[in-house]
């Protein structure tokens, strides 16, 4: 584990990308339900466009890249992931439905246990 200090620095540029980006996003919206006398290609289209162009506004701003890099390094991570075969996944799930059904009778009657002691015992009432 690296002791680096990550340093986070936000210039003008960026902040403008990102405001523009959710202005364009918005717009888009807008555009959506302003438009709609026009046909359903045309909306989906306005919408469709203002949320791209804020898409490209993000990626294209720091924040982005560092989301692009994040994004292929969990791919690389998750291609080192050593995947159960089929049959250890069954034998894995068949464990752990043995072990709900085990848990499920304890707490039933953990739960009568208790119902009798407070009920029958401590208090005298009688079903």
């Amino acid at each position: 584990m690296s002791n680096q200090s990550i340093q986070t620095v936000s210039t003008s540029n960026d902040k403008v990308k990102l405001i523009l980006a959710i202005l364009l996003a918005v717009a888009g919206v807008v555009a959506f339900y302003v438009l709609r006398d026009q046909s359903k290609y045309v909306r989906i289209g306005s919408l469709l466009g203002g949320v791209t162009l804020a898409m490209v506004f993000v990626l294209l701003s720091q924040m982005g890249r560092d989301l692009i890099s994040f994004s292929r390094e969990a791919v690389r991570e998750a291609k080192k992931v050593v995947w159960p075969t089929r049959k250890e996944a069954g034998q894995m799930t068949a464990v752990v439905f043995g072990f709900v059904v085990v848990m499920a009778i304890f707490l039933w009657g953990a739960d009568k246990i208790l119902e009798y002691v407070l009920l029958d015992v401590i208090l005298g009432l009688k079903k």
